[in-house]
């Protein structure tokens, strides 16, 4: 069996093709493809704007910045996920708050986070930054009344989850990152995500000054806008013009400290064919998840699973064993690269410097000791889905007979 990692993109003869003819058109970057998979993507989604940008840790940045978060501000957000969901606070000299999940979700515990806002004066937090975990939607209804009780904004990360979403409480389908209850939502386009470009990001909202701000923090700060302009068109113009004129076409005005966070054409050109199939690479991974839920949902040895759950994209299958490490282990003889999601947050050295320590968070601590991912990606095979089942429960019928 050849090696089987535990994600992968799938490039297409489309996909090449879509890529070359961007290479040979006028633009490799700021040029039309990017505005293009903008509206698509955000048609998709089903929110209003949509912004591409470098990265989905650049997104995060972004958004943060566009949500004006100062030195001191406290943010509270999840320990199982990516370290970048919390460093784009640290970014702006934010403090993070960590907050523990739902054991059985594997999402932020929005029963935690009331406990710890009722703890605390009105006005101590200013958002909540909610993660979509391994595809999983946040009941974002939810977490937007208590956001509006409190006074936060949310900044959904769904990097995980296009495609996913959750059942509001009148019975609707609510995407992932639609706008509907985040101020923003953020995507990422790794190549072992849904939507893969080599590298990228989006951020999507519905609120059209936010848009804005973030179209020019993706670009140096800088405006083109002349209603917007500070200096005076003499000034721009590098002489003596009557008052009222216009602006000289080349003028533009940094007015905020911004970011050269741009996407470029071929990244976007592949994004577009890339959506173009995007519900059959989800539909795909939800019957992997399928298959993995009914052989390992009746094994005594398995402590947790995902389980199929409506509207989860599956970024990620996830399992619980015992012996995490000698499956791990175990597969890897065996050429199958799991991997694990992820070491929590506030247990990094970094985040350990605030306070932060052993039996803070200790649901996400349990998790951490018997998680594991196994293979998931559109072109997994049967035969290699069918050989990772095998040897996972060859690993466990072993465990069990020790």
């Amino acid at each position: 069996m050849n090696n089987i990692p535990y994600g992968k993109q799938h490039i297409t003869e489309q996909d090449i093709q879509a890529v070359t003819e961007a290479l040979k058109s006028d633009f490799l970057t700021q040029g039309p493809k990017i505005l293009e998979f903008e509206k698509l993507f955000a048609s998709y989604i089903g929110s209003t704007y949509a912004v591409a940008v470098a990265n989905g840790t650049a997104a995060l940045h972004l958004s943060i910045l566009a949500l004006d978060i100062q030195k001191g501000d406290k943010v509270i957000t999840t320990p199982i996920t990516f370290a970048a969901s919390a460093n784009c606070i640290r970014y702006c000299g934010g403090e993070v708050v960590f907050s523990d999940i739902d054991p059985t979700t594997y999402l932020l515990d929005i029963d935690k986070v009331k406990q710890l806002l009722a703890a605390s004066p009105k006005g101590t937090y200013k958002g909540i930054v909610p993660v979509d975990f391994a595809g999983r939607a946040v009941n974002l209804e939810a977490f937007r009344k208590l956001a509006d009780e409190h006074g936060l904004w949310i900044l959904e990360d769904s990097c995980h989850s296009p495609g996913g979403y959750f059942v509001d409480s009148q019975g609707v389908k609510q995407q992932c990152g639609n706008g509907h209850f985040a101020d923003l939502a953020i995507f990422s386009f790794h190549p072992v995500k849904h939507i893969a470009t080599g590298e990228g990001g989006m951020i999507t909202t519905n609120d059209a000054q936010l848009y804005v701000k973030l179209l020019e923090l993706r670009t140096h700060g800088i405006t083109r806008d002349s209603k917007k302009f500070l200096n005076t068109a003499t000034f721009a113009a590098g002489q003596e013009v009557p008052e009222g004129s216009d602006y000289p076409g080349w003028y533009m005005e940094m007015q905020q400290l911004g970011y050269n966070y741009r996407f470029t054409d071929f990244q976007a050109a592949l994004g577009i064919s890339q959506l173009s199939r995007a519900n059959f690479g989800l539909e795909k991974r939800r019957s992997i998840a399928q298959k993995y839920e009914e052989c390992f949902s009746q094994s005594p040895t398995i402590l947790g699973q995902s389980g199929v759950v409506q509207g989860h994209a599956y970024h990620l299958y996830i399992i619980e064993v015992a012996d995490r490490l000698g499956l791990y282990n175990y597969l890897r003889q065996h050429h199958i690269f799991a991997q694990i999601h992820y070491i929590p947050c506030h247990l990094m050295p970094y985040y350990k410097q605030f306070g932060w320590k052993v039996g803070d968070m200790p649901h996400a601590e349990q998790y951490y000791k018997n998680c594991i991912s196994l293979p998931m990606f559109p072109t997994l095979t049967a035969e290699e889905q069918d050989f990772v089942i095998e040897k996972v429960t060859s690993f466990l019928t072993m465990h069990v007979n020790k």
